[in-house]
């Protein structure tokens, strides 16, 4: 059972189906208030503050928060000056008010920095809370530690401010969780009680800190499967089921690493209760076991029980959300290739001008290579050239043979994109504030996660007119073409499986690399496999008279990190025009 509150790695669990704190005594009496001001005392020890020394200047040592918690007490239904007319003890807070405010601010400061999580199970006995709307609930707590903070601190000044500012002071996040019955292998028993989210409420602009902003190395593959000697402690563990394209995935992650669970929520389609009742998935993650061999970040194709299954251990190294995102991309693209399709690194998008003429374009590349970057010159672009773009997939897909005969069909499997800020126009995150997950916005790589696709376009099967590859690291005179096309096969073929680029500082490469088809994330560790589908999807490409080339755009290039896609961008709008008017069948 999820603990009614947990405090670690700088996030706040509360189980609003345990305890739910309906006043502002409740608040102030609980176990988690407690908690919290005992590690914000610790952390501050720790460092230089003005409040270092504060509690322990009045109140006896080793009783100063249970003290601190009386005084707060009374000051949430006295001013300090009442409360030093009427407890001579503790006049000292009036006295001091000014010291005693500020406490108040670092403390509420300290809360609100944490990432906060409630949790509520819809069916949570006579005493929960499954008969209320959680928002509303969550609302209301929301409403009751604001107010608290206000009143409090307003009583300790005796002024009330000019300017109130309705920040988030409760949740930032709220979470519904079910206990699902799911035909789970006997191997993985340990994670039968392990409660799934079936509904998520979160606080936009949602800003995070993960310890890491970079990923690095390959995931490997194990031929022993690591949940037999795995430490899972289903208390510590929740599980978000996604659909990756048409395959089902269940990801089970530490309360430690919550921030990349749910920012699933903004990149993948949330499976339904439907959809995961009674199924097992194709694929399943395990993100914050402990294992003898950690840190370790492996897979293992688990045959028997028709699953792949990846495994990320419980270490810091791992706080990163590129390695929940790409581990989920490598399982899918692997048993995509099982079934004969071919993974994509790349973007898709359908694009239909002002004009009339259109043409569903993908852009494959391997990290910083410039596709999410040029589709967003094109959406720059959009007014004066576009009536219509769709994005099919920002960062991966996959080919399939069309059953009808025409063009090879391209499916995604992300709704929404993982963008680094730093290659973005300047004032687009701004613009998606209201609905935007960010990663670490003050440092190099920082990141956005917001939702750009709908399930059913990602899924409808799009035609490929054009496939390019990105190459960032060529730089293209203003005079010279951003694009060249392909005169055969083989020629492609050795440009794309080389996979070379520019390290933008996305992972922890440097300079010019290479990568096995541009794409580490399953095609890397099944060459052979995939070998053979590159053979027959390139022949099959040209045989249907598909614009295969190569898209400069120079993002790798100093100084032309903007202007390079934007200019790759206007001569994608100019070839939609000459390939409609050569009449190429772009249907």
């Amino acid at each position: 059972m999820i603990k009614s509150w947990s405090l670690s790695n700088d996030k706040a669990m509360i189980n609003f189906s345990s305890n739910y704190c309906t006043t502002e005594g409740e608040i102030l009496s609980s176990d988690a208030f407690k908690s919290v001001l005992e590690h914000f005392f610790k952390r501050v020890s720790n460092n230089y503050s003005k409040n270092r020394y504060l509690i322990e200047e009045f109140y006896e040592k080793d009783k100063a928060i249970d003290s601190l918690i009386s005084t707060l007490k009374l000051l949430s239904v006295m001013n300090s000056k009442e409360l030093s007319n009427n407890f001579k003890d503790l006049s000292f807070v009036y006295e001091n008010k000014r010291r005693f405010r500020s406490l108040i601010e670092d403390i509420y400061t300290y809360w609100r920095n944490l990432e906060r999580y409630a949790l509520i199970f819809e069916s949570a006995g006579k005493n929960g809370l499954e008969h209320s709307s959680f928002i509303d609930v969550k609302s209301r707590f929301d409403k009751l530690v604001l107010t608290l903070y206000r009143k409090i601190s307003d009583n300790i000044s005796m002024t009330t401010p000019k300017v109130h500012r309705q920040v988030r002071a409760g949740s930032n996040v709220g979470l519904v969780l079910k206990n699902i019955i799911w035909p789970i292998p006997e191997d993985y028993r340990v994670l039968s009680s392990i409660p799934f989210i079936v509904d998520v409420v979160l606080e936009s602009p949602f800003i995070t800190y993960p310890k890491r902003n970079t990923r690095s190395g390959f995931f490997e593959e194990t031929t022993i499967n690591p949940i037999i000697r795995a430490s899972i402690n289903s208390d510590d563990f929740l599980a978000y089921p996604i659909l990756v394209g048409d395959l089902l995935c269940y990801a089970f992650c530490h309360r430690d690493f919550m921030t990349h669970l749910i920012s699933l929520s903004n990149l993948f389609e949330m499976a339904s209760v439907s959809d995961i009742a009674g199924k097992k998935p194709d694929l399943m993650v395990i993100f914050g076991y402990e294992d003898e061999n950690s840190p370790c970040d492996i897979f293992y194709d688990d045959v028997e029980n028709d699953m792949i299954v990846g495994y990320i251990s419980n270490d810091k190294k791992y706080d990163y959300f590129g390695y929940m995102k790409k581990m989920i991309l490598t399982l899918h693209n692997i048993k995509q290739m099982q079934r004969n399709n071919l993974p994509i690194h790349g973007s898709m998008i359908n694009l239909e001008l002002n004009d009339s003429k259109k043409a569903n374009i993908v852009i494959m590349g391997d990290s910083g290579a410039g596709k999410s970057e040029s589709i967003e010159a094109l959406r720059s672009l959009s007014e004066e050239n576009l009536r219509d773009m769709t994005i099919i997939f920002d960062d991966m897909g996959d080919f399939r043979i069309n059953p009808a005969g025409g063009k090879p069909l391209a499916y995604g499997t992300e709704t929404g994109a993982f963008v680094r800020l730093d290659d973005l126009d300047q004032g687009f995150a701004f613009k998606q504030l209201d609905r935007s997950i960010f990663m670490n916005p003050d440092k190099t790589n920082a990141r956005l996660i917001n939702p750009v696709s709908d399930y059913s376009e990602i899924m409808a099967g799009s035609s490929v007119d054009v496939f390019l590859y990105a190459n960032n690291y060529d730089e293209v005179s203003d005079y010279d073409s951003s694009i060249e096309q392909f005169k055969n096969a083989s020629e492609a073929k050795e440009v794309f499986k080389a996979g070379m680029r520019q390290a933008k500082g996305t992972t922890s490469e440097k300079g010019l690399t290479k990568s096995y088809f541009a794409n580490p994330f399953g095609p890397y560790q099944k060459q052979d496999l995939c070998d053979k589908l590159i053979d027959k999807y390139f022949d099959e490409l040209f045989d249907k008279n598909v614009y295969v080339g190569e898209l400069k755009t120079q993002l790798g290039i100093r100084g032309k990190e903007k202007t390079g896609p934007r200019k790759a961008a206007l001569e994608l709008f100019e070839l939609i025009r000459e390939l409609n008017e050569k009449k190429y069948s772009l249907k």
